[in-house]
């Protein structure tokens, strides 16, 4: 029975981390944010309170609910994520320690015959702490590494780009802009912390890049700081501050601080920051935003005017939507500061290819799909809206809403739909409540499961519908 009882404690101390590992690894494994900034803290109720609850006052039966009921229930769950935990160097080496400590622990209480029950804290608390001292050794050393990659190559123009939402379009615009003069990188993705910024300049940044362009991004004030004086960028773009992440920021104003830390750069040259961050200019730090004089945004692309030192200037281009214009105008600026050429600027702007996620264009089945699903915040899907609006046929719109800011930019953002749609499909519970008081005119469907939207878009769109996916929200969140 006693070998029995220490196997079953080991299949429940990893079944436990596998829950921990997962939760760390969405929150970016800061035990703060999975404790205090979680949406979904019935999981940790089901998945780890409740189990730890069960197995020390069911004694010697807990392994029926272990195995029967705690495990299968786990799988489940895991089957139902969109995104699964990943098995990186990292959560592998989380979860040798935690067997490690829980073999040990168990051995311990074998031979000592002092154990009533097997314990289930030290294990994993040993975990956390070996692992995060472990991680932190590690990271050290590839943080000196990366550095001195940097430092090799004093020629290289590093640009970093910071704002409340549109810096990973601004990103991939001002690359394909830049690279009609340059050699240029761009860091992949949505990769804007520093950890994921040292391992792609370790891992990825070649000796011959002429101009590198990264992305920053925070949830806690000091993360963009500590990528400026990484980084050391000479020139850097604060694009658009508004409410997003406010719930980790409490405040407008600690929001427009953290993102203007990225000025802090040892090497900066250049600071071109939106207007909404009410910045006092200076002769490295200027303002941008009301350089755009005109704007027409149309389901067919976006032609766009600019007055900038008094040359005005047009432009057009496939991508869609007002707020590529005011993403493309950082761009510009910095184009212009580096020396390129106007009429290769332009013809940059006029062959972009959409971003993915970003207002891209699908035609399937006689249905014209926007896919805005990595647009996060109410200018932005408001004027994906105002753009939808000029279809002539039935519009349908999937979204959770806006994921982490508060209720009323969620009602506010609500009116604008009520406005727009025929058929709204919200894809997530997280802001449901607020959305439906404001939607009248729309037919509703909450849609539970991730899974089926394929099988609801087929039941209630038909041919010559516009469908437009409106942000999205992991089943974590």
């Amino acid at each position: 029975m006693k070998i029995f009882e220490l196997i079953t404690h080991f299949v429940f101390m990893m079944a436990l981390g596998y829950y921990l590992i997962t939760a760390l690894q969405w929150y970016s494994y800061k035990i703060k944010r999975v404790l205090f900034h979680y949406n979904k803290p019935a999981w940790h109720f089901l998945f780890f309170i409740l189990p730890i609850f069960i197995y020390y006052f069911a004694g010697k039966w807990a392994w029926i609910y272990i195995y029967f009921a705690y495990i299968p229930w786990l799988i489940a769950w895991h089957k139902r994520l969109d995104k699964p935990l990943v098995f990186t160097k990292r959560v592998k080496r989380f979860l040798t320690f935690l067997a490690f400590f829980t073999i040990f622990q168990d051995l311990l209480c074998f031979f000592t015959q002092k154990c009533v029950n097997y314990g289930l804290f030290l294990p994993i608390i040993a975990a956390i702490f070996f692992g995060t001292f472990y991680e932190k050794l590690l990271f050290h050393g590839f943080y000196k590494r990366a550095q001195k990659k940097l430092k090799k190559n004093p020629n290289l123009i590093i640009i970093a780009i910071t704002a409340s939402f549109g810096k990973t379009s601004i990103k991939h615009f001002l690359y394909e802009i830049l690279s009609k003069k340059y050699k240029c990188y761009h860091s992949p993705n949505s990769i804007n912390t520093l950890t994921g910024l040292v391992q792609d300049v370790n891992t990825s940044l070649s000796e011959d890049v002429e101009v590198y362009i990264a992305e920053a991004g925070a949830r806690e004030e000091g993360d963009i700081e500590e990528i400026a004086k990484f980084l050391e960028p000479q020139v850097v773009i604060v694009g658009e501050i508004g409410l997003q992440h406010i719930e980790y920021f409490k405040t407008l104003e600690r929001v427009r601080n953290t993102k203007m830390e990225l000025t802090l750069s040892p090497s900066l040259k250049k600071a071109f920051v939106h207007k909404s961050a009410n910045i006092a200019p200076s002769e490295v730090v200027v303002e941008y935003g009301d350089e755009l004089v005109e704007i027409d945004a149309s389901l067919e692309g976006t032609i766009f005017k600019t007055l900038i030192e008094g040359k005005e200037d047009s432009f057009e281009t496939p991508i869609l939507g007002e707020f590529s214009a005011r993403n493309l105008l950082a761009a510009i600026l910095v184009a212009k500061y580096l020396k390129v050429d106007d009429l290769k600027i332009k013809d940059a702007i006029k062959n972009l290819k959409h971003t993915p996620h970003r207002l891209e264009p699908i035609r399937v089945g006689g249905k014209l799909i926007l896919d805005d699903s990595y647009n996060g915040n109410r200018s932005g899907m408001e004027l994906s809206y105002k753009l939808a609006s000029l279809f002539l046929g039935r519009k349908v719109l999937i979204t959770p809403g806006i994921v982490e800011s508060n209720d009323s930019e969620n009602a506010l953002l609500g009116k604008a739909i009520n406005e727009v749609f025929d058929v709204v499909i919200i894809s997530s519970p997280l802001n449901a409540q607020v959305l439906l008081k404001e939607l009248k005119k729309p037919k509703v469907h909450i849609l539970k499961d991730k899974k089926k939207l394929e099988e609801l878009l087929a039941a209630v769109t038909k041919e010559g519908d516009l469908i437009l996916f409106s942000n999205d929200a992991p089943s974590y969140i």
